[in-house]
C-alpha cells in the first residue's frame, strides 16, 4: 500500500523534460504482479480519415484491461502523434486522422474460431459499419504481423510494421503488403563489443536464442569480437525444442558457472526459452554483468528483475527523441476513468534531474529508504514517449506527410467520399510514403528511404539495484556507427565516476594482461585471449600493458632491467678514467721506473763480476727493452685513434722480440762459456766473436717483417663495438687480419720457448754467478703468462679484453725483470761479498782457458 500512494504521489508531480546533453536517470518501480505487465502484446492501429477536425476517443469501451503497460505507453504515443497532426493548419487541413484500436487478437484468435467471426476480426474492412481503413499499422512484436499479412493481402491493403526490424518480414513474396518502419539493426554487435572494450573486457559469454535474428547477430558479435581481440568464452544456442533445451540446459549451466567470464551477451526474442534459461539463472543467483537490448530491459517475474545482477546491467536501447508536449498531454489524461486507476503508475520510466550537483549532497547506496524517498520528492519528474513508441509516432506522422504529398500533387482529384468519411487510395499513400522526408515536430529529420536511412543509434543504459523492488537505470553513453571511428562510442565519464562506481566492476578477462617487460604467449589450441605472460628477450622491451610481441631496442640503445625502456648505450673505452685503467698505467710506470733504476744500479756497478760474468751488455739492451715493454701498455689506455691502433702492436711486437731474443741470445752465451773447454774448438771462436748477439737483431728483423706484412695487408683499425656489451658502446682497436696477429704472437711465443729451452737444458752448469736458472724461470713464467692470456682474451668482453692484454704484458715484462735482476740486484746491493773475485775465480778460470 505504501508503494501504491508513493507512486500515485508521483503520478500528481508535475513532469519536466529533462535537457537531452544532460544526465539522464531512470527509476522503475517492480511492481509485485506478475511478468506479463511487462510483455509487448501485439496491437493493431487502423487509421482512417474524416472530414473536418475530429478528436480521437482515448480507450473506447475500457480497453486497457487488456493491456500491459507497455501497451498503454504505444497507445498513448499514437494518440499524442494524431492529436498534434490534426491541430496541425499546415498538414491536411480539414482532414483528420482517426484510428481503431484493437490489440491481444492473436490471443483472441486462439480463443475464438477465425471462420465464425472472420468479419469481426478482418482488420481492414470492417464489415459492421462499411469502413475502409487508410492503412494499418502492425506491431511491436513481429509475429502478429507476420500472421495478419495474409488477412492483409486478400482486402489489399498495405501494412506497415512499427517494432523492431526482422528480416523474415522483409520478403516480398512472403509478405507483398508489408512496410518496415525500423531501420535494419545492423550495428548492435559492434556496438555491444565497444562497451566490452572500453571497459577492457576480453573474455564474454553469449546467450542467443536459435532463430534467423539471433544467428545473424551471433556472426556478426563473431565477427567484431575477431577484430577487437575479444574472445567469446562460451556461445549458448537456446533451442525451442523442448527436449534439446532440457538435455542442453545442465551442460549450459555448468558451463556458465565454471567459466571465468564475468561478462554474458544476451541476444533473442524474450517469449522464447530463452527466458526459461535466465529464469534458472536468476533461481540459482548466477550473478554475471549482463549485457542485452531493449527486448530485456526491466523484465520481472516473481516480484524480481529477470536479470537481476548485484554487478548490474548494460542494456542498448534504440535511439529516440524526447517529444515536446507529451508530458503535458499525458496529465490531461484522468486515470480515474479507468478500471485500474494505476495502470499509468506502473507504466511509465521515471526520470528526474539527476545532476551531479544534487547527487553530491548525499550517497545513494549509504542512505535509508526514507531518506531517498524524501529526496525524490524534491525533484520534479517526467515521462518518456520510449523507443518503440517514437518509431511509431514518427510512423503516423510519415503518414499523415505522405496523404498530404499526395493531395498535392493529385489536387485536381478530389476523392469520393459520403458525409465525412473520406476514403483515399492506400496504394498511392504507400507510393509517397517509401520516399517522404520531413521534419517532424521536434525538428529531426526523417527519411523513410530504407536504403538511405540507415544510421542506428543506441543509447545505452546501466541497471542497477537501488531499493527493494526498485531499479535505478542511467544513460552512461551512447553509440552512433555512422560517425568516425573514434567517435562512434561515447560514455561519459561524469557518470563513470559517479556513485555507481563503474570501474569497481569485476574485469572479465581470461588472463591477466602482460604487465610492461612481457609479452603474450599463447596457449596451444586455446582462444587468443587465454596467454601466458613471457620475459621479453634480451634487448627487446614491452613499454605497454598486453603486447603481443617485444620490441627490439635500436642498436645504440639497449633495454633496462624492466624490459620497459630502451636507454642510451655509454660509450666507454679502456681510459685513465678508470680505476682499472688507471691502476694499469701506474703499474707500467712504476715498473719502468724501477727498470731504468735497475739499469742505473747496473751501469753504477759494471766492473762487478756479476754484472760482468753474465755478459753487461746483453743484459743492458734487455733493460732497456724491459722499459719499452713497460711504456707500450700505455699505448693501449686512452681514447683509441689511428695512430695508437698502429702502434700498439707492432711496438708490442717489436720490443717484445728484442726481449725475448735478447734473453735467448743471453741463454746461448750461458751455454756456450760452460760447454767449450777445449781451445781451438769452433765453439770458443763463436764465444769470442759475440756471435750470440747476433741473434736480436736478426729475430727483430724478421718480426719487423710481419708487422710490414700486417701492416700493408690488413692494419689495425678504429672499430666501434655496439654488442659486447649491452650497455656500452666499446670503442676498441681492431686488429684487422686476425691471422697476423695470432702469427706475430706466434712468432714471439716461438722465441721464448726457445729460450726457455735452452735455458732449461742450462739450469745445472755449476759456477756461482751461473744465471741460467734465472733465465729457466724467468721464461717459465713469460711462456706461462701468454699461454693462460689466450683463453682469457677470448672469454672476457668490452674493455676488460684490453685490460687482460695490458695486465699480461705488465706481468710477462716483470717476470723476466724480478726473475732475472732481482737476485743480482739484491748481491750487489745486499750482499757485496758475494760479489767478489774470489768467488769469481772458477768462471774467470773457464774463461782464461777459453782464450
Amino acid at each position: 500500500m505504501v508503494y501504491l500512494k508513493f507512486f500515485f504521489l508521483v503520478l500528481r508531480l508535475s513532469f519536466l523534460f529533462w535537457s537531452l546533453t544532460g544526465t539522464r536517470c531512470f527509476l522503475r518501480r517492480n511492481d509485485i504482479d506478475i511478468w506479463g505487465q511487462d510483455k509487448d502484446t501485439d496491437c493493431l492501429f487502423s487509421i482512417y480519415t474524416n472530414h473536418g477536425h475530429m478528436k480521437n476517443e482515448i480507450f473506447p469501451s475500457n480497453l486497457d484491461k487488456k493491456l500491459t503497460t507497455k501497451n498503454i505507453h504505444l497507445i498513448f504515443s499514437l494518440y499524442f502523434a494524431l492529436e498534434n497532426i490534426n491541430k496541425d493548419t499546415h498538414i491536411l487541413p480539414n482532414i483528420s486522422l482517426l484510428v481503431k484500436v484493437e490489440c491481444n487478437l492473436l490471443d483472441d484468435w486462439r480463443m475464438n474460431s477465425l471462420s465464425t467471426r472472420i468479419g469481426e476480426f478482418l482488420p481492414n474492412y470492417y464489415c459492421i459499419n462499411q469502413r475502409r481503413y487508410l492503412i494499418v499499422l502492425t506491431g511491436p512484436i513481429w509475429l502478429s504481423s507476420a500472421m495478419l499479412g495474409p488477412l492483409l493481402y486478400i482486402t489489399n491493403r498495405p501494412e506497415i510494421y512499427y517494432g523492431p526490424f526482422h528480416p523474415i518480414l522483409s520478403s516480398r513474396e512472403q509478405f507483398p503488403n508489408l512496410y518496415q518502419m525500423a531501420p535494419k539493426d545492423t550495428a548492435l554487435a559492434l556496438a555491444m563489443v565497444s562497451l566490452v572494450v572500453y571497459f577492457r573486457w576480453n573474455w564474454v559469454g553469449a546467450i542467443i536464442s536459435d532463430d534467423d535474428l539471433g544467428l545473424q547477430f551471433l556472426f556478426e558479435l563473431r565477427r567484431e569480437t575477431h577484430k577487437n581481440s575479444v574472445c567469446l568464452a562460451f556461445v549458448h544456442i537456446i533451442v525451442e525444442d523442448k527436449i534439446l533445451f532440457q538435455k542442453n540446459a545442465n551442460i549450459f549451466y555448468n558451463e556458465i558457472i565454471t567459466s571465468s567470464a564475468r561478462v554474458v551477451i544476451i541476444y533473442g526474442d524474450k517469449d522464447s526459452h530463452l527466458q526459461l534459461n535466465l529464469r534458472l539463472y536468476r533461481l540459482v543467483n548466477v550473478q554475471r554483468i549482463w549485457v542485452t537490448t531493449s527486448e530485456w530491459d526491466l523484465i520481472k517475474h516473481n516480484e524480481r528483475f529477470l536479470l537481476d545482477s548485484f554487478f548490474g546491467t548494460f542494456t542498448f536501447l534504440p535511439h529516440f527523441s524526447e517529444l515536446s508536449g507529451f508530458t503535458t498531454f499525458i496529465e490531461t489524461i484522468d486515470p480515474s476513468k479507468y478500471t485500474n486507476p494505476f495502470a499509468l503508475a506502473k507504466l511509465w520510466w521515471i526520470y528526474f534531474n539527476c545532476s551531479t550537483n544534487s547527487f553530491n549532497l548525499m550517497k545513494i547506496k549509504n542512505s535509508s529508504t526514507d531518506k531517498l524517498y524524501i529526496w525524490l520528492l524534491k525533484h520534479k519528474f517526467e515521462m518518456s514517449v520510449g523507443g518503440t513508441g517514437y518509431v511509431l509516432y514518427n510512423t503516423v506522422h510519415a503518414v499523415a506527410h505522405a496523404l498530404h504529398e499526395m493531395l498535392l500533387q493529385e489536387g485536381h482529384t478530389w476523392p469520393n467520399y459520403s458525409g465525412e468519411r473520406l476514403e483515399f487510395d492506400s496504394w498511392q499513400v504507400v507510393n509517397f510514403l517509401k520516399t517522404i522526408q520531413f521534419i517532424n515536430p521536434i525538428g529531426k529529420q526523417v527519411n523513410m528511404n530504407l536504403k538511405e536511412n540507415q544510421d542506428m543509434k543506441y543509447d545505452i543504459h546501466y541497471t542497477m539495484d537501488f531499493l527493494p523492488y526498485h531499479g535505478l537505470k542511467v544513460k552512461i553513453g551512447k553509440f552512433s556507427k555512422h560517425l568516425l571511428h573514434s567517435q562512434q562510442f561515447h560514455v561519459s565519464e561524469e557518470i563513470i565516476k559517479w556513485n555507481i562506481d563503474l570501474r569497481k566492476i569485476p574485469p572479465s578477462i581470461c588472463s591477466v594482461p602482460c604487465s610492461p617487460g612481457f609479452r603474450k604467449s599463447p596457449h596451444q589450441g586455446k582462444a587468443v585471449c587465454c596467454f601466458d605472460c613471457t620475459p621479453c628477450p634480451e634487448n627487446e622491451i614491452s613499454n605497454m600493458t598486453g603486447m603481443d610481441q617485444c620490441v627490439k631496442c635500436l642498436d645504440d640503445q639497449y633495454a633496462n632491467p624492466g624490459r620497459n625502456r630502451c636507454l642510451k648505450k655509454v660509450v666507454t673505452f679502456l681510459g685513465y678514467e678508470d680505476l682499472s685503467g688507471m691502476s694499469l698505467a701506474c703499474l707500467a710506470v712504476c715498473f719502468s721506473l724501477l727498470t731504468a733504476g735497475i739499469l742505473g744500479v747496473f751501469l753504477k756497478h759494471k766492473d762487478t763480476p756479476t754484472v760482468k760474468a753474465n755478459n753487461r751488455d746483453l743484459s743492458y739492451v734487455l733493460l732497456i727493452s724491459l722499459i719499452f715493454c713497460f711504456l707500450c701498455s700505455l699505448l693501449f689506455i686512452g681514447k683509441p685513434n689511428i695512430i695508437t691502433c698502429l702502434m700498439q702492436q707492432t711496438i708490442f711486437a717489436i720490443v717484445f722480440t728484442v726481449a725475448a731474443s735478447t734473453v735467448l741470445a743471453k741463454t746461448i752465451t750461458v751455454v756456450l762459456a760452460f760447454k767449450v773447454t777445449t781451445p781451438g774448438r769452433r765453439m770458443r771462436r763463436l764465444l769470442v766473436s759475440g756471435a750470440p748477439n747476433f741473434i736480436i737483431p736478426i729475430c727483430t728483423m724478421i718480426q719487423l717483417i710481419l708487422c710490414g706484412i700486417w701492416l700493408g695487408t690488413s692494419p689495425p683499425f678504429v672499430d666501434v663495438d655496439i654488442h659486447i656489451e649491452k650497455d656500452h658502446i666499446l670503442i676498441v682497436c681492431n686488429k684487422g687480419s686476425i691471422t697476423a696477429f695470432y702469427c706475430v704472437l706466434g712468432y714471439l711465443g716461438s722465441i721464448a720457448l726457445g729460450s726457455f729451452t735452452v735455458a732449461f737444458l742450462a739450469r745445472n752448469l755449476p759456477d756461482t754467478f751461473n744465471e741460467a736458472k734465472y733465465l729457466t724461470f724467468s721464461m717459465l713464467v713469460f711462456c706461462s703468462v701468454w699461454i693462460t692470456f689466450l683463453p682469457v682474451y677470448h672469454s672476457t668482453k668490452g674493455k676488460a679484453m684490453v685490460g687482460v692484454e695490458v695486465f699480461c704484458i705488465l706481468v710477462s715484462s716483470a717476470g723476466l725483470l724480478l726473475c732475472i735482476f732481482a737476485p743480482k740486484c739484491f748481491i750487489i746491493l745486499l750482499r757485496p761479498e758475494r760479489n767478489s773475485l774470489k768467488n769469481y775465480r772458477n768462471v774467470h778460470y773457464k774463461i782464461e782457458n777459453t782464450h
